[in-house]
């Protein structure tokens, strides 16, 4: 019971009960249990098979899973299950059943897809400047923000190098900011320590390097007594094709500038800040028009360098060259326009960045021509550089573009992190998911173009039960002072624009824990791509509604039937008890 106080003299009192298992849950126990009161394990795997289609390969389905259901929603249930001799589940416990994430998620929590193509075939976790701990302009730097990335499970992990005050050692921090730095050895322990926490697959570190040839000596032996066997680098100069991630289990990998192509840029750089001093030239002009002619030059992020790693080959020094042979992913762009800086060789595999604005523009010009040079090379697209607060841009467009980096400010909160979060909950969020194979196909010339107008190629049908969690989650006060909450649901798709909407239900007043039972409709052009948004708010007629809480789930690996849909916070982070009943269907 629960009390909210009026007036002086007035007192509401409202009671959080616990609502009745829907119809349609109502209806498959009545269809499964045939008529009886109880359901047994041979039962309820009818049920999984059936209904919730959870005959494939992990699905869940087999009589042993079964059991093990039972087995486990009387111990949750019943605290004194093991005197109990039925084992069998009543209507109510086969409603708890299906509104427990931990026993019935809405996705796969396992590595199910190839895992033995080549480093440019997925999409990969990636963060931007992972060392900050706020802004872009006067946070912190600290290895906390990376090993929190880490344990989320991002495998790009971003260190911008810079000498220290007497130039002797090597510090990270954000350069030419009021940023703090650390020391560079300190990240490169903790990502030896917690790199593989959450998951097995490759950490790339990348390197935006703003150090003389002796420290870079220095960064190189830093490395192989920090990392050990666990650095992977190449045997050749230059990689005609990427590893795999199964080839790359356990291990660290550096993609940065070789030395030569660090010098042109710095020599460039120079000149430029010479004649040059204003804040546009210190965050890099973002180009009104990216043409053949223009490039992007953010200084700390893009590889606007001339790539002479042939020629050059022999001109620097042996400290340089130990450097340069522990580069697995040589990053570069070469002489001349997007055009060029687009072109795939055949016999080398590189890493290009891009702002993101130069991506847009570049998928305006020479969307088919991005989509190409991804399927064999790695594309990294990155915040601009206007983007002080450490705020996020769309993701959506990079992986449209097959672009495998899609670097994003891990601290900078809000939806579009939001997506990031969802789309890496695929393929048991071990960090890498394999990319369409409509954007790695190039059949009879033809290259996926993301702004051709495409037929739809499947609906998914939503349906959103009940919701629960919030009257232990936060105080009786948090929404409304006078009174339960109102939530409503917020439900869409995020994905090619073409696809890209958002429905909401309507708003259950007073109740702690709302029952909605609306059904939504969503055709999608390209379910491979697409997310699906939930966001729970609670309305304020006076104030801007409060928020209780979120989550993005890749479309691709719904799974289907009544599904118990736990919901985040505003920073990704589950809450212990928040979640949503719903019903996925494809048609």
């Amino acid at each position: 019971m629960g009390s909210y106080r009026m007036c002086m003299c007035f007192t509401r009192k409202f009671r959080v009960t616990e609502a009745e298992p829907p119809l349609d849950v109502k209806e498959a126990f009545n269809k499964y249990a045939e008529g009886g009161t109880h359901m047994t394990a041979e039962q309820l795997q009818n049920f999984l098979l059936e209904f919730q289609a959870d005959g494939g390969v992990g699905g869940g389905a087999e009589a042993s899973d079964a059991e093990r259901i039972v087995e486990q929603v009387l111990q949750k249930r019943h605290h004194i299950a093991k005197l109990i001799s039925r084992r069998t589940l009543t209507l109510d416990d086969f409603h708890h059943y299906l509104f427990s994430p931990d026993l019935n998620p809405p996705i796969r929590d396992q590595v199910h897809q190839d895992m033995t193509a080549p480093l440019s075939h997925y999409y990969i976790y990636t963060g931007h400047n992972s060392y900050l701990t706020g802004n872009q302009l006067s946070s912190d730097c600290s290895d906390v923000p990376i090993i929190k990335a880490l344990k989320r499970g991002v495998r790009v992990v971003e260190l911008d190098i810079w000498p220290n005050s007497t130039k002797d050692n090597v510090h990270v921090l954000h350069g030419r900011t009021l940023t703090t730095p650390v020391e560079l050895i300190k990240c490169l322990k903790s990502i030896q320590e917690h790199a593989f926490s959450e998951s097995p697959y490759p950490v790339i570190i990348t390197l935006e390097d703003h150090l003389t040839p002796d420290l870079q000596a220095k960064v190189a032996q830093m490395l192989i007594e920090t990392f050990g066997e666990m650095l992977f680098y190449p045997e050749s100069d230059c990689l005609k094709e990427l590893p795999s991630p199964e080839e790359l289990k356990y291990r660290i990998i550096i993609s940065t500038k070789p030395p030569e192509e660090y010098r042109k840029a710095k020599t460039a750089n120079e000149k430029e800040h010479d004649s040059h001093k204003s804040e546009e030239d210190l965050w890099g002009k973002e180009p009104s028009e990216l043409t053949e002619e223009h490039e992007d030059d953010d200084m700390s992020d893009s590889d606007s360098s001339e790539d002479n790693s042939h020629s050059n080959r022999g001109s620097f020094s042996s400290a340089e060259h130990e450097y340069k042979r522990l580069i697995t992913i040589h990053a570069g762009k070469p002489k001349g326009g997007l055009k060029e800086a687009l072109k795939v060789e055949l016999d080398k595999v590189r890493r290009l960045s891009l702002s993101e604005q130069a991506l847009e523009k570049a998928a305006e010009s020479h969307g088919t021509d991005v989509v190409r040079f991804t399927q064999k090379n790695i594309l990294r697209v990155y915040p601009k550089g206007t983007r002080f607060n450490s705020s996020n841009y769309k993701p959506l467009i990079g992986w449209m573009h097959g672009a495998q980096m899609v670097a994003f400010n891990m601290q900078g909160y809000g939806r579009s992190l939001w997506l990031m979060h969802g789309m890496f909950r695929a393929n048991g969020g071990c960090g890498y998911v394999k990319k369409p194979d409509f954007i790695m196909n190039e059949s009879d010339n033809q290259i996926f173009d993301p702004k051709a107008k495409l037929p739809v190629k499947k609906t998914l049908k939503v349906k959103v039960y009940m919701g629960d969690g919030w009257h232990l989650d936060f105080k009786q006060t948090h929404f409304d002072l006078y009174s339960p909450p109102d939530f409503y649901t917020r439900v869409g798709i995020a994905g090619v624009p073409a696809d890209e909407i958002m429905k909401k239900t309507k708003k259950k007043e007073d109740d702690w824990t709302p029952v909605w039972e609306e059904e939504f409709t969503f055709p999608l052009r390209v379910p491979e791509l697409a997310l699906l948004r939930v966001e729970v708010h609670e309305y304020d007629m006076s104030e801007k509604d409060d928020f209780g809480g979120q989550t993005c789930l890749p479309v691709s690996e719904l799974r289907q039937g009544i599904r118990a849909v736990p919901l985040f916070d505003r920073k990704g982070t589950k809450y212990n008890s928040v979640r949503l009943l719903m019903q996925f269907e494809f048609i």
